[in-house]
């Protein structure tokens, strides 16, 4: 008799799947189940990229879905509500404990608006439910309040014959002394129900001074990815033990007076560090080495900052020149700054040209051996190496970021990375030598490099190849070719010694230059295996320039550039605080964010980061779970599981009647 499978060939799968659906019954039911599930509406991404170590900006965020909660609140509760109340009732789902604290404070009826709070809670609750099953909205329910929440929310007052068991439901729970915390319960099952995934474009690290509790967030969160950024990739570097990383990291945190991260976040001491700078560079003003920064800090503070900042910096060009010769291939030998000092005359050649620089003192320099660290210096780097080392927290998070990422995600038509793919000038694909020998390009490139990240990790890889990972991490930060840097050169050294702006230029790369151009976006997109009419690049890295009157969509609406902006530094550069990128069930929107003030201030005035939503593109169709990739993967299994209903059914595989 003929039939559709190859059951002979499929056999040692088809036993497998047996184990967890043992009869026909079992099975058929599954195959319910999920084509069910393949008829829901699409759950919502959330796309966030750059967050810089602005954990108050991320967190707000995430509590207030980018603004979908607010949308929610004035869609169910219209005209029901005024905007004051609305304001209120948002602010409490976003901070319920404090928000709490504040009511209780001035409400003169607390078990009346305990009553009117819980019924609007799960109002809101019910619909930001309603494109789940049960079974994951009950997945994600805490277990103390689960039976409870579950009734409410599939029960309501509004049916007569419901009325009564609703109401002494919510009546006991404010008799027993349970509305708080059931209150608090509601509000963070609707924050963990209006995001369904998280996608991070890179950048947790950098300026801000909560990167380590950002990942203490995602740590916890529910589904979550990221493709590496540029300072991820540095902290990583650091933290697998590259001595110009480490030297890096903490020249830039003192650059933006923030050494919240590296000292309360991760325990990395830096007394020997402030101790050495003080000794070496006590009469130097260090002017050029002044943090960004100065914020609350003292003039003592400012000035140890300073000392410390710039003794770093010359350990890190001599770190950095020290690979340069290492690794010839990498061409990088003329960013070895400190061989082109005239020791003198306080000039350095720069493109061919002697120019003064602000300043000559350089006391742990020998002229004749310029990238050769002082006797004080190799034993400060030592102590500095060993905290990287023994940080269990960074070292914990570093591992974090390896398991939920990569250089680049394709996640429902939507290709996912950080800055670029390294292009010629005709827009084709450009090959890379990641090592000596192997070359790649597009696809093959990223996905090599994330197998190079990986090694530096690896006790059991080669000691050769795990050596040149470790020091790789350097090129992926300033390499000209990196995916996530593609500049001509990185102007630090210059930024410091020369007032003329002129000569901190840095060169874009070609991907930056043709990102417009739909056609080179298109052959992208097709060398990373992306299908669909509607297929999207979508990337950080560089901020959009609003001001100047840049537009994040790119190439014919083919290419999103979501820099989340979330760093202070840049509001006045971009004059707003970034994009987050939102796909829903009805198509893409683009929303722009003013600056965020605070989380205290959102909780005592109700304030909420302002938005403004564009609408990139709109499904002529609801998206269900089956025009995703998840739905790819739900109709794989379904049509495993008829298999193995054809393989009972004609006696290839016996039903197995589970144990009672």
């Amino acid at each position: 008799m003929k039939h559709p499978y190859d059951i002979e060939r499929d056999m040692r799968y088809l036993q497998l799947l047996a184990q967890s659906f043992p009869t026909v019954a079992d099975a058929s039911t599954e195959i319910i189940n999920l084509q069910a599930i393949l008829n829901l509406p699409k759950g919502t991404e959330h796309f966030l990229a750059d967050i810089h170590g602005e954990s108050e900006a991320f967190q707000h965020v995430l509590k207030n879905a980018s603004g979908n909660i607010k949308r929610k609140v004035n869609d169910l509760f219209g005209n029901e509500l005024r905007e004051s109340e609305k304001k209120e009732l948002c602010t409490l789902i976003y901070y319920p404990e404090q928000k709490l604290e504040l009511v209780k404070a001035q409400e003169e009826d607390i078990n009346d608006w305990y009553h009117i709070t819980l019924h609007q809670l799960v109002k809101v609750c019910r619909d930001v439910s309603s494109k789940y099953t049960r079974s994951k909205v009950r997945k994600s329910l805490p277990s103390d309040f689960s039976y409870i929440i579950q009734e409410l929310l599939h029960e309501r007052a509004e049916d007569s014959n419901k009325t009564a068991y609703v109401n002494v439901i919510t009546d006991t729970i404010v008799s027993t002394g349970r509305a708080d915390d059931f209150i608090i319960a509601l509000a963070h099952v609707i924050q963990r129900l209006a995001i369904d995934q998280l996608h991070i474009l890179g950048d947790v690290y950098d300026r801000g001074p909560g990167a380590h509790i950002i990942m203490d967030t995602l740590e916890r969160y529910h589904s979550w990815d990221i493709q590496w950024g540029n300072h991820d990739i540095l902290w990583m570097g650091a933290c697998a033990g590259n001595d110009a990383c480490i030297c890096t990291v903490i020249r830039l945190s003192l650059r933006y007076g923030n050494l919240s991260v590296i000292e309360d976040g991760y325990g990395i001491n830096l007394l020997p560090l402030a101790t050495f700078a003080m000794e070496t560079y006590g009469d130097d003003p260090c002017t050029e080495f002044i943090p960004k920064v100065c914020d609350g800090l003292d003039e003592k503070t400012i000035r140890l900052a300073s000392l410390m900042h710039k003794a770093i910096a010359i350990m890190q060009f001599k770190e950095e020149a020290k690979l340069f010769e290492k690794h010839p291939k990498w061409n990088m030998k003329d960013r070895e700054m400190l061989n082109f000092i005239n020791y003198e005359t306080g000039e350095c050649t720069i493109d061919g040209k002697p120019l003064k620089m602000s300043s000559n003192h350089f006391p742990t320099i020998d002229p004749k051996r310029p990238n050769v660290l002082s006797k004080g210096e190799e034993e400060l780097l030592e102590k500095l190496r060993n905290s990287f080392r023994l940080s269990e927290k960074l070292h914990r998070h570093i591992r974090i970021q390896l398991n939920h990422g990569c250089m680049y995600s394709v996640y429902n038509n939507n290709l996912l990375f950080h800055a670029s793919v390294p292009l010629n000038e005709d827009g084709s694909l450009k090959e890379v030598e990641i090592y000596p020998g192997r070359k790649y390009k597009g696809k093959e490139l990223m996905h090599n490099i994330g197998i190079m990240i990986r090694t530096a990790f690896q006790s059991d890889s080669d000691a050769k190849e795990r050596r040149y990972a470790i020091d790789y991490f350097l090129y992926l930060w300033l390499g000209k070719d990196s995916p996530l840097f593609d500049k001509a050169k990185m102007t630090t050294f210059e930024r410091y010694f020369f007032k003329d702006k002129a000569i901190y230029h840095e060169e874009k790369g070609v991907y930056f230059k043709l990102r417009d151009n739909e056609e080179v976006v298109d052959r992208i997109l097709d060398a990373f295996d992306v299908k669909g009419t509607n297929r999207h690049i979508i990337n950080g890295h560089v901020p959009v320039h609003v001001v100047k009157g840049e537009n994040p969509i790119k190439a014919n609406g083919k290419l999103l550039v979501i820099d989340g902006g979330f760093s202070e530094a840049y509001h006045q550069e971009t004059g707003i605080a970034g994009y987050t990128l939102v796909y829903h069930s009805r198509g893409l929107q683009l929303v722009q964010h003013e600056p965020f003030t605070s989380a205290a201030d959102a909780i005592k005035r109700g304030t909420d980061i302002k938005s403004t939503t564009q609408i990139v593109e709109m499904s002529a169709h609801r998206m269900l779970v089956a025009d995703t990739d998840k739905g790819v993967e739900l109709n794989q299994q379904i049509k495993d599981l008829e298999e193995l209903l054809y393989a009972y059914r004609h006696g290839y595989i016996n039903e197995r009647e589970p144990k009672k």
